[in-house]
């Protein structure tokens, strides 16, 4: 795989809940391919991933495509997110996909997909995010 701005990256405790795993990417492109593990415990009552969960997984997808394709220079915060849900979603392994369809100086927009192991598209989403300078931002 690749070397990216996230191989010494620490993981925050948000991407651990969600079970983020970096899988491949192309940061010249923009694009980033994570998975995540869909618990038991993120389900609704219907037993199918609450789509908060899923929302909170699309957004973890975005920031990360952002980060890797500044090299690690540009952190994001959502401006506004719009996400589709087209299938309901099981417990268990969940890809995210994420592309920057323009990087701007200080704003980005994004686009990113999730889909089951079987290749069924979940949910879709598009974001606004607003550009932050690593070396500024304080943790």
């Amino acid at each position: 795989m690749v070397k990216t701005a996230l191989d010494n990256f620490p993981r925050p405790p948000c991407a651990e809940l969600l079970g983020w795993r970096l899988l491949d990417a192309r940061p010249q492109e923009g694009w980033i391919r994570l998975s995540f593990e869909g618990r038991p415990e993120f389900c609704n009552p219907a037993g199918f991933i609450q789509g908060g969960m899923l929302s909170a997984m699309l957004d973890d997808t975005m920031g990360p495509a952002v980060l890797v394709m500044s090299e690690g220079r540009l952190y994001t915060t959502t401006i506004s997110m719009t996400v589709n849900f087209l299938s309901p979603a099981k417990p268990g392994p969940i890809i995210g996909e994420a592309k920057v369809t323009q990087l701007g100086k200080t704003i980005a927009f994004v686009e990113a997909k999730l889909t089951a192991a079987d290749g069924a598209l979940l949910a879709t989403a598009s974001a606004t995010e607003r550009l932050l300078e690593a070396a500024r931002v304080v943790r």
